[in-house]
């Protein structure tokens, strides 16, 4: 900075007159402030530098110009040319799905809340050779199939497997040659069975004890004569009536524990109840189907005929049952 050859003699007389600390020129006052300035600039601490520079914010990317498509001029012939093919299009791509956030920007909330571990696990794959649940077993007829004559009759006597239990005066268990070789299986008990608790008495029970000696055999002598159901089946007025599917499956595990029991040689259903409940066939079967063939129950001949009430109502069929008959005895001498 250049200085006024009169500068040093003026300040000579200032400091004379002892104001020269205070009195400043105002020009030079002015270039020396500027050029401190610049000095201290020029000499920045590298740190205090970087720090500037990395403050610095970054400009967006500027938008790609926009280059206008120059078009032909349309002249007379362009009318009669056709226009070219406009390019294809790619198809819009499927839109991307964006993650949950939250409001704040970040991730929702109830991530928070997962438990990755367990909810990854993957799932156990079933082993083709594990065994089939198997049905539960009803204890009650678990136990009738080791029972002997004693204890039957006696669980009988007690059986409440149904409702039939509530209006019964007796159980009806059978009665006759345990060891028989003919058993003879009717529907259910009627009003004369339940009072005296024996099967087929009254007039069905003496045309069926007729039928018994045309074949050789009587009651208690070679023969033992049961029922479906052990006690009867009656309707809201009091009258007789079939078991019915609930009922026969209830009472149905008793008659096959005395068939394994007694062991027959030829079993007899008489009617139509008798016979599906041991064959295991649709209820609207009819028992002139099933008449004048041998079947089978467990391995053992089974051969259908009318029931004894049904014959005293129907005696034109009487002939055919004798025919049943004769086709057991048959079946049985065989």
């Amino acid at each position: 900075m250049k200085q006024d050859p009169g500068f040093g003699s003026s300040l000579a007389l200032l400091d004379a007159l002892g104001i020269g600390p205070v009195w400043v020129r105002r020009e030079l006052a002015v270039e020396e402030a500027v050029e401190a300035f610049a000095a201290q600039d020029a000499v920045a601490p590298p740190e205090v530098a970087s720090a500037a520079q990395r403050q610095v914010p970054v400009p967006p990317p500027a938008a790609p110009a926009v280059v206008p498509v120059a078009r032909a001029p349309v002249t007379s012939d362009a009318a009669a040319t056709p226009p070219a093919a406009a390019p294809s299009v790619p198809a819009p791509s499927a839109p991307r799905v964006r993650a949950p956030v939250d409001e704040d920007g970040g991730p929702p909330s109830w991530l928070d809340d997962m438990d990755f571990a367990t909810s990854m696990e993957p799932m156990p794959i079933p082993d083709g050779d594990e065994e089939e649940d198997t049905p539960a077993v009803d204890p009650v007829i678990a136990g009738i199939k080791s029972m002997d004559w004693p204890q039957l009759k006696q669980q009988v006597s007690e059986c409440r497997r149904c409702g039939l239990c509530n209006g019964r005066k007796n159980t009806v268990f059978g009665v006759g040659d345990e060891k028989a070789k003919w058993l003879f299986i009717g529907e259910g008990p009627g009003r004369n069975e339940d009072i005296q608790g024996e099967p087929f008495v009254g007039p069905a029970g003496k045309l069926l004890d007729n039928m018994l000696l045309a074949m050789g055999v009587k009651r208690g002598a070679n023969a033992y004569i049961a029922n479906i159901v052990k006690c009867r089946p009656t309707d809201d007025n009091g009258r007789d009536r079939p078991p019915s599917p609930q009922e026969v499956a209830a009472c149905l595990p008793y008659l096959q524990r005395q068939i394994e029991l007694i062991q027959p040689t030829v079993l007899v259903a008489l009617g139509k109840t008798a016979a599906l409940s041991l064959l295991g066939l649709d209820p609207a079967t009819p028992v002139s189907r099933l008449r004048g063939s041998v079947h089978r129950y467990q391995d053992l001949p089974l051969v259908v005929t009318y029931h004894p009430a049904y014959l005293l109502r129907t005696l034109n069929d009487k002939s055919k049952a004798w025919a049943d008959l004769c086709l057991a005895m048959s079946t049985y001498q065989a």
